[in-house]
């Protein structure tokens, strides 16, 4: 049992280890990249036709604000054809009929393309939808984004070049500054549409359709089969099969795409779970046809860590249960001492992280980078810690395969200082895994005192970050429920 642990928490740690140095290469090309100079694409050839879709479900409060921002593109009308795919089981219909009633008047092509059912969730809305489009390229926003009125004539003109399937644009935050919540969900966010998306783009390696905020090339999603629904991302999924059909990716870091962050703990999970369960089945989908391509070394490697990012989570987890057990390990068999002391090739991943995350915030926050990366970062990573329970089981659940519903995030459309608790797609119920995250702060607590009874503390801070970790994620897990 002792040599199962020991080898089982080494393994967990190289791991994190591979990963963070993944990470830190995508920094050094990051930084190279940031001296050279973009170059300008090529000006629009007339204008082509352009299909906006609009996937929603029960989206009530944030729908007339999509509407009326996609209803000010600056485009011309007869070019522009908008497609709501409304699956709402709602008032949201209604909305959107008066909605478009009051747009009328603007000349503008809009269609209302609603299924009695949700066959496919999101994917299935959207192939549905492409049964009707008109347009050459496809431009798509989720219901929480407000895209600005020269977004066309941002990202079309990089479509001059044929190969290009897909140009997607970097999230903006409208409430990064709501709460706390808000605050570390955008610092990493913002790490990966500039650090991951522009270096991989810049290295020729695979990258992905973020769901919303960028536009296709209708030929680009008929040649990679069209959108499927056997993953809970089908964005990353359908990202990579037009990749492996040799399409190429265009990432735009200077264009911006405001959009709504979760504020609440139960709605941050619903978003993560989506996330990281997607990720892994895409994984488990797509990681044999890029072994099998012709794609050079690097960049089958740059896709491993892509595509199975989320499993990080599942290692973190792992070496977080079995770090206490491997202190009476240590106690009792002191001959073994040597292995701890290799733990300081571990500081080179946790020095590669805080690097990738320090050049992400120099990049976002022009004034006192410092004062901000101090303040969120730790933060940061506790909060990440006290999620790898959460994140880490969905993970498992995606690799091995099983299936689960489509669950959709609540959007909240408020301001700083205004309260959410009409918000009717709320659900206060405290889910079991929330009393777990409870029991592990305890876990980790007594893990704190352990290693002071033993004069160890090799592992103090580790364990003081997941009892934080576990603590807060618990306690603003159960925090709606007693506000409702």
């Amino acid at each position: 049992m002792t040599l199962a642990i020991t080898i089982l928490y080494s393994l967990s740690l190289l791991y994190i280890f591979l990963f963070s140095l993944g990470q830190l290469h995508l920094t050094w090309i990051y930084i190279k990249r940031e001296k050279e100079i973009a170059p300008t694409p090529e000006l629009l050839n007339g204008f082509p036709n352009v299909t906006v879709q609009l996937p929603i479900y029960n989206e009530k409060y944030v729908v007339e604000r999509l509407l009326e921002a996609v209803s000010k593109f600056n485009y011309p009308k007869d070019k522009l054809e908008i497609q709501i795919l409304d699956d709402s089981t709602d008032e949201t219909t209604t909305i959107i009929i008066k909605k478009i009633e009051l747009l009328r008047p603007l000349g503008l092509d809009i269609k209302l393309v609603y299924r009695e059912n949700r066959i496919g969730f999101k994917a299935g809305a959207l192939d549905h939808g492409m049964h009707f489009v008109k347009g050459e390229f496809i431009a798509i926003f989720d219901a929480d984004f407000i895209p600005e009125p020269d977004f066309l004539l941002n990202t079309l003109p990089y479509f001059t070049d044929s190969n290009v399937g897909v140009v997607q644009t970097r999230w903006g935050h409208i409430n990064r500054d709501y709460s706390l919540l808000t605050q570390l969900q955008a610092f990493g966010l913002d790490a990966h549409f500039s650090i991951e998306q522009s270096a991989r783009n810049a290295a020729g390696s695979f990258i992905n359709f973020n769901g919303t905020c960028g536009v296709w090339r209708k030929k680009c999603i008929e040649d990679a089969g069209g959108w499927s629904h056997d993953t809970l991302t089908e964005d990353l999924d359908l990202s990579y099969r037009a990749q492996l059909k040799n399409w190429k990716f265009k990432y735009l870091e200077n264009v911006s795409t405001p959009g709504e962050l979760p504020i609440i703990m139960p709605a941050i999970k619903s978003q993560q779970y989506r996330w990281n369960k997607g990720a892994a089945e895409t994984a488990r989908k797509n990681f044999g046809n890029v072994l099998r391509s012709s794609l050079p070394v690097k960049n089958k490697i740059h896709a491993f860590f892509h595509l199975f990012n989320s499993s990080v989570f599942i290692c973190l987890l792992i070496a977080a249960l079995l770090s206490i057990p491997m202190l009476y390990i240590k106690q009792s068999h002191p001959k073994i001492e040597w292995l701890f002391d290799l733990g300081i090739i571990f500081l080179i991943g946790f020095m590669s992280i805080t690097l990738f995350y320090w050049i992400a915030t120099r990049r976002f926050y022009t004034s006192k980078p410092g004062k901000t990366f101090f303040s969120l970062y730790p933060r940061f990573l506790i909060v990440s810690m006290g999620l790898s329970l959460h994140n880490g089981l969905a993970v498992l659940e995606g690799l091995i395969g099983r299936k689960t519903p489509f669950i959709r995030t609540p959007k909240f459309n408020v301001a700083k200082g205004e309260t959410w608790r009409e918000n009717s797609y709320i659900t206060t119920k405290i889910h079991w895994l929330t009393i777990f995250e409870g029991i592990l702060c305890l876990y980790f607590v007594f893990g704190i005192f352990a290693g002071l009874q033993m004069h160890d503390g090799g592992l103090l801070l580790f364990h003081a970050m997941l009892a934080l970790g576990f603590g807060g994620v618990f306690y603003y897990s159960i925090r709606p429920a007693f506000h409702a």
